[in-house]
C-alpha cells in the first residue's frame, strides 16, 4: 500500500522514538503518512509520548496519531489531536494514573485516546470498520510498533456503520441545535462539529463504491457530488466557516443550517441499503 520506510536523512522531529525513550524491540520506523503540524505541536507530542511511555509503561504497545495532524488539514487552535494507543492489555492502575494525566494534556486539545489490544483490532466481523480503515490510511506511529501495516480490516459492517453515521449525524445535529437554543453562536460551532463527523462517512461511501478515499476535503466533497449528482453547497460552505474563511451574520446563519441540514436529508435519500448510492 503506501507504507515506505522513511531514509534516516529525511526523518522529521518526531522521526524515531525508539531513540530518546524506551521501548522494545518491535519499532517500527516505517511511516505511512506525513507529520504537517506547527513545531510547538511537535515538542507537545514529543512530550506526551515521553510521559505516556512512563505511565503505562510493559502493557504500551505503540501511539499512532491520526486525524487531521497526519492529514493536511490541521488547524491550530482549532484542530484536535487523536491518538490510538495500542495496549497489551488494560490494567486498571495503569489506565488511573494516564487518566490524571489526561486532564492535564486535554487542555493541550488532546482527545481521549482510541485504547485497543491487537486482538480487538484483527477480530474478525469488527463493528468499527470505518474507524479502522480511516487510521489504517492516514496516521504516523510516534513510538513502538504499528499494528495496521499487513492489517486485513473485515468490511462486512462498513455499509451499516457508514449509513448509521450519516443518518445518527442529522439526528445528532437537530438534537444539539436544540439544546443550543438556536442560537447563531451555537450554531456556528455546531456545524463545523457535525461536519468534521461527516467526512469520514462520505470518505466510506467512496470506499463502499471501489473508489479511493480522499483524505483532502475539497476534493472530496467534489468527489461526493459527482458521485451523487448532488449540489452540496451547505457542506462546503460549512467547510469554509470551519476553515474560518467565512464567518456570516444573525441572517446567514440560520440559511446555512438549513442548507447544510437539507444537503445532509438529500444525501441519505440517495443510499441504497447495501451503502451504495444510487444518483439522482
Amino acid at each position: 500500500m503506501w507504507y515506505v520506510e522513511a531514509p534516516n536523512e529525511a526523518r522529521t522531529p518526531l522521526e524515531d522514538f525508539s531513540a530518546s525513550y524506551p521501548t522494545t524491540a518491535e519499532v517500527f520506523v516505517t511511516q505511512p503518512t506525513a507529520l504537517d503540524v506547527p513545531s510547538e505541536v511537535q515538542q507537545l507530542l514529543q512530550r506526551y509520548v515521553k510521559e505516556t511511555t512512563t505511565l503505562l509503561g510493559p502493557q504500551l504497545e505503540g501511539i499512532l496519531l491520526y486525524g487531521s495532524a497526519v492529514g493536511g488539514e490541521f488547524l491550530p487552535g482549532r484542530s484536535n489531536l487523536n491518538l490510538l494507543l495500542m495496549l497489551s492489555g488494560y490494567d486498571r492502575e495503569g489506565m488511573k494514573r494516564y487518566a490524571k494525566a489526561h486532564k492535564r494534556w486535554s487542555r493541550e486539545q488532546f482527545v481521549v485516546p482510541l485504547l485497543v489490544t491487537e486482538t480487538e483490532l484483527t477480530k474478525p466481523g469488527t463493528v468499527f470498520p470505518l474507524e479502522y480503515l480511516e487510521i489504517q490510511e492516514q496516521h504516523r506511529v510516534l513510538w513502538g510498533k504499528d499494528p495496521f501495516i499487513g492489517l486485513h480490516i473485515d468490511r462486512t459492517h462498513l455499509a451499516y456503520q457508514v449509513q448509521q453515521g450519516i443518518q445518527g449525524n442529522l439526528v445528532r445535529l437537530r438534537q444539539r441545535f436544540i439544546e443550543g437554543g438556536g442560537t447563531e453562536e451555537a450554531t456556528t460551532m455546531l456545524l463545523p462539529l457535525s461536519l468534521t463527523a461527516l467526512l469520514p462517512c462520505l470518505r466510506g461511501l467512496q470506499r463502499l463504491a471501489g473508489h479511493p478515499a480522499l483524505f483532502q476535503s475539497d476534493a472530496l466533497l467534489t468527489a461526493i457530488r459527482h458521485m451523487t449528482g448532488l449540489d452540496l453547497a451547505g457542506l462546503g460552505d460549512v467547510l469554509e466557516l470551519k476553515r474560518g474563511i467565512i464567518s456570516p451574520g444573525p441572517v446567514e446563519v440560520p440559511r446555512l443550517y438549513e442548507r447544510y441540514a437539507g444537503n445532509l436529508e438529500a444525501l441519505i435519500a440517495l443510499i441504497r441499503p447495501d451503502g451504495t448510492v444510487a444518483p439522482r
